[in-house]
């Protein structure tokens, strides 16, 4: 019987990549099956996560974004480094763990439905930057994460999965986020394990999680 074609999975980065090696253990460990991180990319050299990428034996390419003329140019030798690696928006996934920066509007429509990202806060609350610190100062009892597919607009996708963290007393920005990320670790491989089982299906606003 004829093994199924994997999923090619690409992964932006910009810093460490927490995110995207509890993607790549969870595949290692045989949680999600039937998929395979085919490359990595970074737009800073010094990002730790392209050596813990390539320790794990993955493609890991650092694109200068000073070459590039412009963020659409900078966008397609994304795509083409994507493309050359298998990754494609007819049959892969696209993951943003911490990459800062925005993405062209051309390029998400490009893998529409086909990219997620991992927000550290219960969208529509706290979208963009420092998502952390804005629970803290607006005082809310209970923060969270996201993982949502991507749209044009900034944290706006329909959302997959979130997870509640509760807002302790006396939290700083660095404690509250140290637990959310446990969350985002948990919640982002299930996100993609249920994409690559084929159980995520979006309906306007909402993504419907079949066979549950």
């Amino acid at each position: 019987m004829p093994t199924a074609t994997p999923c090619n999975l690409g992964i932006l980065v910009s810093g460490r990549g927490s995110n995207m090696l509890a993607i790549v253990r969870a595949i290692e460990r045989k949680e999600i099956k039937g998929a395979r991180v085919a490359v990595v990319i970074s737009d800073r050299r010094d990002a730790k996560a392209l050596d813990s990428a390539m320790r794990h034996g993955i493609d890991a390419v650092w694109l200068d974004p000073e070459e590039a003329a412009s963020r659409l140019d900078y966008d397609r030798r994304i795509l083409d480094v994507l493309r050359e690696k298998g990754v494609t928006p007819k049959g892969g996934l696209l993951l943003l763990a911490g990459f800062m920066r925005l993405l062209s509007p051309e390029f998400v429509e490009a893998f529409s439905g086909r990219i997620m990202n991992v927000h550290p806060a219960l969208l529509p609350s706290f979208p963009g930057l420092r998502a952390q610190q804005q629970a803290i100062e607006y005082g809310v009892k209970v923060s969270g994460c996201t993982v949502h597919f991507v749209v044009p607009q900034v944290d706006s996708g329909p959302v997959i999965l979130q997870t509640a963290v509760k807002v302790e007393e006396g939290d700083t920005t660095e404690s509250l986020s140290a637990r959310i990320l446990k969350q985002e670790h948990r919640i982002y491989p299930l996100a993609v394990e249920l994409f690559v089982e084929g159980r995520l299906k979006i309906e306007g606003r909402k993504v419907v999680i079949r066979g549950k």
